[in-house]
């Protein structure tokens, strides 16, 4: 999974209040800080309802505008957020923060072109934004321009040779591109960096199960699981692992425990279906068949017709 940020401005006061901006419910400021504290406290609905309150007082505040749609983004009002971001970017079109916002949406929203459109303009205005080059990057991985991803990374990681993110993000483009030398070499870094990077001990994982080297995979994975009991998909990085290794035991294992977080994976039922097979459980086998069917995987014709043979003809 990939990480982001979004980054807000935070204005600094030096003393509560007055008995005046108490006094004022029409004081701009007085709204605007309030906002912020519930910002802060994660009451996104009571911040948006004071940044309302200050808009009506002050209709062309840029700041407040962004801020109000940090808050929306934060509820995942996305629309509304961009909203906001268009109305602080006609009145101040040069806000880099803003533009790099804006394409946080959308590329949360899948729009990778128009994310990208605003991490250029963001990049145009401030050439040293490491995030903005990491992001841009991030948005043309997906849609399958490994190279300029690479780019990009590089770019961030000239500006913030520190930057884990760009790293493993930089090793995820180097394994797409079947690279796994370079992007294990990048998790290795970013794991120097970061020594509790999840998603990196995973990606190394997957990355050392690519070149075959599975007792290396599953070292990773175990970290992994260390760090997030949670995490499914190191469960099934290291059952997959046991699988090639012949440990069906093990591998039958790690399938339960992903499927115990996530019932939907229908490649964890696929595998599992297979070690059922290795250990002569047809029917459980075909249970599994059965489950990962139903959720829209399609097993090989050989591997069925086998089931079939060995099970004595069950389905």
């Amino acid at each position: 999974m990939m990480l982001i940020f979004v980054f807000i401005i935070p204005i600094l006061f030096s003393c509560a209040p007055t008995q005046k901006e108490k006094a004022e419910p029409r004081d701009v400021k007085f709204y605007k800080n309030r906002g912020i504290a519930y910002g802060k406290k994660g009451q996104h609905d009571q911040a948006i309802s004071d940044y309302d309150k200050a808009l009506e007082i002050e209709p062309r505040d840029a700041d407040t505008y962004t801020r109000r749609g940090v808050a929306y983004y934060q509820k995942g009002q996305y629309d509304q957020a961009i909203s906001d971001y268009n109305n602080a970017l006609e009145i101040n079109p040069r806000d880099a923060l803003v533009y790099y916002n804006r394409g946080i949406v959308y590329y949360d929203k899948g729009q990778y072109d128009q994310a990208i459109s605003d991490y250029n303009k963001a990049i145009e205005i401030n050439p040293r934004d490491a995030l903005a080059y990491g992001n841009r990057g991030m948005a043309y991985g997906k849609k399958g321009q490994y190279d300029q991803a690479i780019s990009d990374y590089n770019k961030a990681i000239e500006i913030n040779p520190r930057d884990a993110l760009a790293y493993g993000n930089r090793g995820m483009a180097y394994g797409e591109k079947g690279q796994y030398d370079q992007a294990i070499s990048d998790y290795d870094k970013a794991l120097e960096i970061n020594p509790k990077g999840v998603w990196d001990y995973g990606n190394r994982g997957n990355a050392y199960y690519q070149k075959g080297q599975y007792d290396q995979a599953i070292s990773d994975y175990n970290k992994a699981l260390e760090i997030n009991p949670k995490d499914a998909l190191a469960y099934y990085g290291r059952g997959t692992a046991y699988l090639q290794k012949g440990q069906y035991d093990q591998a039958i294992s790690d399938y339960n425990k992903t499927l115990e977080i996530n019932p939907k994976d229908a490649e964890a039922y696929y595998n599992r279906a297979i070690s059922h097979c290795y250990q002569k459980q047809y029917d459980k086998s075909w249970q599994d068949v059965n489950k990962a069917q139903g959720l829209g995987l399609t097993f090989s014709p050989e591997f069925l017709d086998y089931l079939r043979k060995v099970s004595g003809g069950k389905k």
